[in-house]
């Protein structure tokens, strides 16, 4: 089942969108970092990835780019975005600040 980008974005929860695409290296090296993440910050941020390449409609909505871009969504709307690789730490600081 297909879930609408905009449901996902317009919750309560800060929504961290990750554009990334399969070929490029900094994206493969950003895993971890965002499961890290995930793990420290459960509950109180959701993590999506979406595919540059498979979702080009999307990506071109927000004007990425460059891969990995990240989109912090909070209620719908745009909180912040960052494009380039984040350590854990920088992360991690930037949706703290959010939640």
């Amino acid at each position: 089942m297909k879930v609408k980008f905009e449901m996902v974005t317009s919750q309560e929860t800060p929504v961290l969108v990750d554009f990334y695409a399969d070929w490029c290296g900094p994206c493969q090296a950003m895993t971890p970092v965002l499961k890290e993440v995930a793990q420290t910050l459960e509950g109180k941020v959701k993590i999506i990835k979406v595919d540059v390449d498979k979702n080009q409609p999307l990506a071109r909505k927000f004007g990425v780019r460059s891969v990995p871009t990240f989109i912090l969504f909070k209620g719908g709307e745009l909180i912040w975005r960052k494009g380039g690789m984040m350590t854990t730490r920088e992360l991690s600081a930037l949706l703290a600040n959010e939640i």
